[in-house]
């Protein structure tokens, strides 16, 4: 059934305004201030309430394999989780294993994402490098719609590249007019440090506040001034991925180049390293790379968001349980599996510590969620703004709805939640994925219509 969304109050990245919607066929038909002639329609009275464009989150990994098993949710349930927070687009990775053809893991990946109950693109890692790989990238580009790479400038044994690999992949992906997404750490620092705490300190191995000492400042900051040279030699389009210091940005700020973008996480907004000091290994919760860092750090972020030096919000996704796979490293922190949940409480958390705040304006709420986002990756003929044509995916949002975080209530599959006892003033009221009502008053609805891969666009900084 086509829905009449009245009386709400419309808000895009550049205009807050009052309207009616009417959603047909999946899509947006008309935006008028009051429509009156529609019939057959489900009408849904938003008044008092925003309408926001859906949120797209850029980064999220879903049943990603690791030595401590999969991260906990996989493409349904963290959907579920998403749709429940405001989300419904989400871009996850391939991770092709070394010298696996890109296109052959690409199929794979399609497949495990055949249950996400919202539409999802995939960003390609670049974990090796051959004699096919620039022939892939670009088949991946013109053929797959994938027009987003990854390079881990860690993880040296599982799936970061060297600096050489790292060269040839962006001058391949500035050939095609992609962008390249950057994990900055240094990756052979880290091992050094690793290594020399086994060998001269091993009784620091079974504590986990040992993780943010090793993935130091110093580990993202020369990273980050490495890539930055590259790119002076190079015109390859970068997204920065979660950029956690105030040294770092300053870095990006001074290099001044309309080619980057940065993307930080409500994480390192709100959390702070003090949560590694934590007793009976709960600090193995936190235990994500990059660590969280000082306090001073949060302010910074919150800055450069203000003044669009950080410009994309990502959840970075991935969550572990802490019993029988953060526990895997107890005796051991290099076994803990990096990462923790976010996507569902990536909108709530910035709306409420950023506009509720007066840190950021609703317009760049959705800017950084969700339009901007559209842009960068070649989603913006379909996603992230409220116009007609458009997939009809939208957030009713109800800003005076308040909830406290806590792994009682919420949708990933986690047994616990990094931001447990924080306070949210800013919640969905409804959810709309596709023109279905998927999520009304805290309930579920499973769509009726099948997720779609996203075939992408160029982007577009």
């Amino acid at each position: 059934m086509d829905i009449l969304i009245k009386n709400g109050t419309i808000v895009t990245d550049s205009s807050i305004y009052k309207s009616d919607i009417l959603l047909q066929n999946g899509k947006i038909s008309q935006i008028e201030k009051q429509i009156l002639n529609a019939e057959n329609c489900e009408v849904i009275d938003a008044s008092g309430k925003y309408i926001f464009p859906g949120g797209i989150d850029p980064h999220v990994h879903m049943d990603l394999p690791t030595w401590a098993g999969n991260s906990c949710d996989n493409f349904e349930s963290g959907s579920k989780a998403a749709i429940a927070g405001g989300t419904t687009c989400f871009l996850d990775f391939v991770t092709p294993a070394r010298n696996e053809s890109y296109l052959e893991a690409l199929k794979k990946r399609k497949i495990e994402a055949e249950n996400s109950w919202i539409d999802y693109g995939l960003h390609m890692s670049i974990t090796s490098w051959n004699e096919n790989s620039k022939n892939e990238i670009k088949q991946c580009v013109e053929n797959e719609g994938v027009t987003s790479f990854k390079a881990y400038m860690a993880y040296k044994k599982s799936v970061g590249i060297d600096d050489s690999a790292l060269l040839k992949a962006m001058d391949s992906i500035s050939d095609n007019s992609g962008i390249l997404m950057v994990h900055c750490e240094n990756g052979d620092l880290i091992e050094f440090l690793e290594n020399r705490t086994e060998k001269h300190s091993p009784h620091f191995l079974n504590s986990p506040d040992e993780h943010a000492e090793i993935h130091n400042q110093d580990t993202e900051i020369e990273a980050v001034s490495r890539i930055l040279l590259y790119h002076s030699y190079n015109d390859c389009l970068l997204y920065l991925v979660h950029i956690s210091l105030e040294e770092s940005i300053n870095l990006i700020k001074g290099f001044n180049s309309p080619d980057i973008c940065v993307e930080t996480c409500p994480h390192y907004l709100l959390l702070d390293d003090s949560r590694y000091k934590l007793p009976n290994f709960e600090a193995a919760k936190y235990v994500i790379s990059p660590p969280l860092r000082d306090k001073s750090n949060n302010e910074a972020l919150w800055e450069a968001l203000g003044n669009f030096d950080v410009t994309a919000i990502g959840s970075d996704h991935c969550p572990f349980n802490f019993k029988g796979q953060k526990d895997f490293g107890k005796s051991d922190f290099r076994k803990i599996p990096n990462g923790a949940g976010g996507v569902e409480h990536r909108m709530p958390l910035l709306y409420t510590y950023g506009v509720e705040k007066g840190k950021i304006s609703l317009n760049q709420f959705v800017y950084f969620t969700s339009t901007h986002i559209a842009e960068v990756f070649g989603l913006n003929k379909r996603k992230g703004f409220i116009e007609i044509g458009y997939d009809a995916d939208l957030v009713i949002w109800d800003s005076e709805k308040k909830q406290i975080i806590s792994a009682k209530n919420h949708h990933q599959r986690c047994d616990y939640n990094i931001y447990e006892g924080m306070k949210i003033k800013g919640l969905p009221e409804k959810v709309i994925v596709g023109g279905e009502l998927v999520f009304d008053n805290g309930n579920f609805i499973p769509p009726k219509r099948k997720s779609e891969f996203l075939f992408r666009e160029l982007p577009v900084l």
